[in-house]
């Protein structure tokens, strides 16, 4: 593996949720230990499992793995990190500011930004303090802090007031006034970070368009900002010898390649490794020993029957009951990489087969959806909204009225904020804003939806809701705002999409909880690409099957009130086609 060759002390594994870092960082530890390093292994990953993955319980203190000679672990929960440092900033105001404000700045600190920012404080030591990690040859970290958080550290100026000054608004900055360590400090680590002789950041994606295409712009993010010594690894890559005998391997091993062959430029020049498919769970020490192996011999996939079908609901079912309303918004959500763009283009598409008018929305590039679609259709219409012209516009509006007054401290520090996901988030909820009302006579099927916590930042900062309602109110007119129609479960269904996957599943959930902290309550989940709805033979497949039903099961009896399950299929669902095919109403 490239990425091992002449390793330095830190290396740092970064990618999306579901494409198995922090198996591969457990693996690399374990790698470096046999080898006679002594390693620390660090986790700050919200939806670490770490622990579960050695079987012992490890926890937020350095933690001896008994099994494994050499190897120590540590568990930075960023949760409670993340509570500790709103506790510092809130429980002085607690009492002294309105409560109106105090919730407010508590949504502010709820976000990704404060997690991940809270996060980096707990671990600089580790890339600072030699006196705490001089015993280890090794430090490895599953998850790395995003290009924007560095940044954030990197601003000139104090970091505290921002709140209290009211620039802030729906801010990513307002974490920043509890950060406890001193300037220095951060200086120190983020040199560490873009040390080539001391850190290498391992970029890990699957052969997949989008996942390459998010290892593509985190890459080209953090190499702005100088940490240019990164590696990529396509891991979960299925081996040719699992294609030539089953039809349902063999087009998913031509898609891989194809993704493969069609590598963004800007990954191009990345040393590069692929780590196979395996059949068994990345869960022990014997499964973490062969995780970077290149070839897995074929005695190591134990060949079994294909279990019982699942009893499970359908894509079809779930339109049924979606069009037996007429009219309403959908609002499907995810994270990355789980196929959500196309879902809602299947679920408008079964719509406007069925003579609903439909309008489908997105903020995927123009060109994914057309491709998705490939054709057009009577009774569908589709929009696109362009997020670096609408979060442009966007920014020039707070800059103009926001900025207006800053200094240039404080002007810079605004900017940095706009440059934030949450920016982008919420200056395509305007866009998306205008077209919600339709759903009140057609239905509107809205890809790539914001998520709970910009809606109640959104809310909170009366950049949207409370300006129309106090307008409205003075007008002695009845209203309903974009916000109240997201809540109103008669007018808008929001459908969550995952994988059958640990990560994934997990990362629905908070999403989930993020949407009913906004007062939204998800009406469904759908289970894309499932191995364990399909029709397969290959041995390895069949494996990867019975590992799904763990998880579909905790969608089905823990998480969901209603959930789908849509299978994997041969065909890629581009074109009408095919598209239909995932709600079973056409062979493909």
């Amino acid at each position: 593996m490239k990425f091992l060759d002449h390793a330095p002390r830190f290396l740092f594994f970064t990618g999306k949720g579901g494409v198995g870092k922090t198996s591969i960082a457990c693996a690399t530890a374990v790698r470096l230990a046999a080898e006679g390093k002594s390693v620390l292994l660090v986790s700050t990953d919200p939806a670490s499992n770490v622990g579960q993955v050695f079987g012992v319980s490890i926890g937020n203190q350095i933690t001896r793995i008994a099994a494994v000679a050499n190897l120590s672990a540590l568990e930075i929960d960023p949760q409670a990190a993340a509570q500790l440092y709103r506790d510092r900033i809130v429980g002085p105001v607690r009492g002294v500011l309105p409560e109106a404000v105090v919730k407010s700045i508590e949504e502010q600190l709820s976000g990704a930004c404060t997690t991940e920012i809270a996060a980096f404080d707990e671990f600089t030591a580790l890339l600072t303090d030699s006196a705490l990690t001089r015993d280890y040859q090794h430090i490895i970290f599953d998850t790395a802090p995003t290009g924007h958080t560095i940044r954030l550290l990197q601003l000139p100026g104090a970091w505290s007031g921002f709140l209290e000054d009211g620039k802030g608004d729906a801010s990513c900055l307002g974490p920043l006034a509890g950060l406890e360590k001193q300037r220095s400090q951060y200086q120190a680590a983020v040199d560490a970070l873009a040390d080539p002789l001391r850190t290498r950041l391992v970029l890990v994606a699957r052969a997949q368009a989008s996942t390459l295409r998010e290892a593509a712009r985190t890459h080209e993010e953090l190499a702005a900002i100088g940490l240019r010594q990164q590696y990529l690894v396509i891991n979960g890559v299925l081996p040719a010898a699992e294609a030539a005998e089953d039809e349902l391997a063999a087009a998913i091993f031509a898609r891989e390649q194809a993704a493969v062959a069609a590598l963004p430029v800007a990954l191009m020049a990345l040393p590069r490794d692929q780590i196979a498919l395996k059949a068994f769970n990345l869960v022990g020490l014997d499964a973490l020993q062969h995780l970077l192996d290149v070839d897995e011999p074929r005695s190591a996939v134990v060949t079994q029957e294909r279990p019982q079908a699942l009893e499970a609901p359908t894509l079809a079912a779930m339109v049924d009951e979606i069009a037996a309303d007429g009219h309403g918004l959908i609002m499907v959500m995810g994270k990355g990489g789980v196929g959500k763009t196309t879902l809602a283009a299947a679920v408008a598409v079964e719509l406007a087969q069925r003579g609903l008018p439909v309008h489908l929305t997105t903020s995927d590039p123009a060109a994914h959806l057309s491709e998705t679609l490939s054709e057009t259709l009577d009774h569908l219409r589709v929009s696109c909204i362009d997020p670096q012209a609408e979060t442009e516009r966007y920014r020039q509006q707070v800059l103009q009225s926001k900025g207006a007054h800053l200094d240039a401290q404080g002007r810079a520090m605004l900017e940095e904020d706009l440059r934030s996901p949450c920016t982008e988030e919420i200056a395509v909820f305007q866009a998306f804003s205008r077209i919600i009302r339709e759903g009140g006579k057609q239905f509107v099927v809205m890809d790539t939806a914001p998520t709970g916590h910009t809606l109640l930042l959104l809310d909170a900062t009366g950049a949207y809701h409370r300006d129309i309602a106090r307008q409205m109110v003075d007008k002695g007119v009845h209203f309903t705002t974009p916000m109240m129609q997201l809540q109103d479960p008669k007018q808008t269904k929001v459908l969550l999409v995952t994988l059958a996957e640990t990560t994934p599943v997990l990362e629905a959930a908070g999403l989930q909880d993020d949407l009913r902290r906004a007062g939204i309550e998800p009406w469904a989940w759908i289970i894309n690409n499932s191995i364990a709805a399909a029709t397969t033979h290959s041995p390895l497949l069949l494996q990867r099957a019975a590992n799904e039903r763990h998880e579909i099961a905790a969608v089905a009896n823990v998480h969901a009130r209603r959930y789908a399950l849509v299978p994997l299929l041969k065909q890629e669902p581009v074109g009408i086609h095919n598209l239909r095919a995932l709600t079973h109403r056409e062979e493909v």
